[in-house]
């Protein structure tokens, strides 16, 4: 479901022994830049799959990031480090939201944010399951689109992302080929719309 993303990418208290916890804290302070493929999966509130879809990710923190879906439906959303910008080609529609509206408590911020996660997740240890170790974050604000997400770590590497909505759904995502500090074109984090785009803003 493309509109779960896009939530992600526009829409702390820590346990004292927190082996998700540190793997975040040590991915953060490790990867200024990533790239990496995705497969995403999304169930309904009852565990059927809805879509499965893939793509391609890129970050370059604080605030830049690059999701290119392409199947089965192509969208670009694109974090320039002051606005997103979300285009859906289907539609041929492109919208443009101010950064720190859309970033702040949402799961890009876990990825491509500055360090302060506290300010806007409260983190907690989730266990180990299939060999990695999770972590479970709660967005501090009331109106978060989402109710929760989980990360999953293979030492510091990120590779299992698991968001829940409120509404029950949730969307499984799994990285693959994941390249740590990569050099990234600035160009990767610029956007400009095919012409007949039609383009929304909240920004002037």
């Amino acid at each position: 479901m493309k509109s779960l993303l896009t939530l992600l990418l526009v829409t702390c208290s820590l346990t004292a022994h927190a082996g998700g916890i540190d793997a975040l804290h040590a991915f953060v302070a490790h990867s200024r830049t990533a790239r990496a493929q995705f497969s995403q999966t999304v169930y309904d509130s009852h565990g059927a799959v809805r879509q499965r879809s893939d793509g391609t990710m890129e970050f370059s923190r604080p605030g830049r990031f690059r999701w290119v879906y392409r199947a089965p439906y192509e969208q670009v959303i694109i974090g320039d480090g002051k606005k997103i910008w979300l285009y859906d080609a289907d539609l041929a529609q492109l919208t443009i939201r101010n950064l720190d509206k859309a970033l702040g408590s949402s799961p890009a911020a876990l990825l491509a944010g500055d360090n302060a996660i506290e300010r806007y997740f409260t983190l907690a240890d989730d266990g180990s399951r299939n060999g990695l170790d999770w972590l479970l974050a709660t967005p501090r604000e009331a109106d978060s689109s989402f109710r929760s997400i989980r990360m999953g770590f293979n030492g510091d590497e990120l590779v299992a992302l698991d968001i829940t909505d409120n509404f029950g759904g949730r969307t499984e995502l799994r990285l693959q080929h994941i390249e740590r500090n990569p050099t990234l074109p600035a160009s990767d984090f610029r956007f400009t719309p095919p012409p007949g785009t039609d383009v929304l803003s909240d920004t002037p």
